[in-house]
C-alpha cells in the first residue's frame, strides 16, 4: 500500500492530464505546445540544474550507466525475439520496437525524487540523459534502414541529449551556477515534472492496434517485467546498493516515452501502433511499479 501511495500523486496528475484533454482543453494546439515547452525548455533546465551541482563520482556512477545500458539492450534482443509474434512490416516492427527499451523520463524524476529527494533527481535524471543517445541510435537506427531520418540529426537536435552534456560538462569543469539564475533554472525544473506528466496523460491513445495482439502483449511484458529482473541482477552483479540499485530498477520499470510516438510519426512508421503500446504501459505501469517499489 505505501509503495502504491508513493506513486499516487504523479500517476493522478496523468489522469487528470487526461480529464482534461477530452472534456476541458480538447485543442491539439494547446497540447503540443505544452509538450514542446517541456521537452525543448522546462525538462532541459532540469537535467542541466541536477547534473551541474550534483555530487558526481565517475567511478560510482560508471557501474550504473553500463547495467542501464545493458537493460536496454537486453530490451532490444528481448523485443526482436518477438517479431514473429507481430505480423507487421519491417517499419512497423521497427517503429514499435523501442517501446521495450524506450523510457519516460518525466515519470522516472517525479518517482526519483518522491523515493531519495535532489540525490534520486540528479542520479536518475543523469541515467536518463546518459541513455537518451543510445536509444536513439538504435530506434532511429532501425527506423532509418527502412523508412526516412538521420541518426546524426535526430542526435545532434535532442534536447535531452544537449541539457545532459552541457550539466555533465559544467559539472567536471567545477564551476558554479550563480544562485540568481539556479533560482531560475529550479522553477523551470518544478514546472517540467507537473506539466509533463499532464502532457503524459494528454497523450494517452486506445485507438486501432493494428498486427497481433500476441505481439503487443509481448512488448509490454518485456517493458514492464522483464526488463527490470535484468536490472534487478545487473545491479547485484555490478555491486550497486542503495540509491544507485533503487534507481537503475525503476529506470528499468517506467512505461515506454512517448518520444517514441513522436519518432515513429517524424519518420513515417507505425504512429497509432506506437501510441497504443505508450498508453498501455503508462497505465500498467501502476501495478508494476507497485510491485517493483515494493520489493525494492
Amino acid at each position: 500500500m505505501q509503495s502504491l501511495l508513493l506513486l499516487l500523486p504523479d500517476f493522478s496528475l496523468i489522469l487528470l492530464g487526461t480529464v482534461l484533454r477530452r472534456h476541458l482543453v480538447d485543442g491539439d494546439a494547446f497540447w503540443t505546445g505544452v509538450e514542446r515547452l517541456v521537452y525543448f525548455v522546462l525538462f532541459p533546465a532540469l537535467l542541466f540544474n541536477a547534473l551541474a551541482s550534483a555530487d558526481i563520482d565517475p567511478g560510482r556512477a560508471l557501474p550504473l550507466f553500463l547495467a542501464g545500458l545493458g537493460t536496454m539492450v537486453a530490451g532490444f534482443a528481448l523485443g526482436w525475439l518477438g517479431r514473429g509474434l507481430m505480423g507487421l512490416d519491417a517499419m512497423g516492427f521497427a517503429s514499435r520496437l523501442q517501446c521495450a527499451y524506450r523510457f519516460n523520463t518525466y515519470i522516472g524524476i517525479a518517482i526519483a525524487g518522491k523515493l531519495h529527494g535532489a540525490a534520486g533527481v540528479a542520479l536518475m535524471g543523469g541515467l536518463c540523459g546518459a541513455m537518451v543517445p543510445f536509444a536513439n541510435v538504435m530506434a532511429v537506427g532501425m527506423m532509418a534502414r527502412h523508412g526516412q531520418g538521420s541518426l546524426l540529426r535526430e542526435l545532434s537536435r535532442n534536447p535531452l541529449v544537449l541539457a545532459t552534456l552541457a550539466g555533465l560538462v559544467f559539472n567536471l569543469v567545477g564551476l558554479e551556477i550563480p544562485v540568481p539564475v539556479q533560482s531560475f533554472l529550479k522553477r523551470l525544473a518544478d514546472a517540467a515534472v507537473a506539466l509533463g506528466l499532464l502532457a503524459v496523460g494528454a497523450a494517452l491513445r486506445w485507438g486501432n492496434i493494428g498486427g497481433r495482439w500476441t505481439g503487443s502483449a509481448w512488448i509490454v511484458t518485456v517493458k514492464l517485467l522483464a526488463l527490470p529482473a535484468m536490472a534487478w541482477l545487473l545491479g547485484r552483479t555490478l555491486g550497486l546498493e542503495g540509491i544507485a540499485f533503487d534507481t537503475l530498477v525503476l529506470f528499468a520499470a517506467l512505461p515506454s516515452a512517448s518520444s517514441a510516438y513522436i519518432l515513429a510519426m517524424r519518420m513515417g512508421g507505425d504512429g497509432p501502433g506506437v501510441a497504443w503500446l505508450i498508453s498501455a504501459t503508462t497505465l500498467l505501469a501502476v501495478p508494476s511499479l507497485t510491485f517493483w517499489l515494493h520489493l525494492l
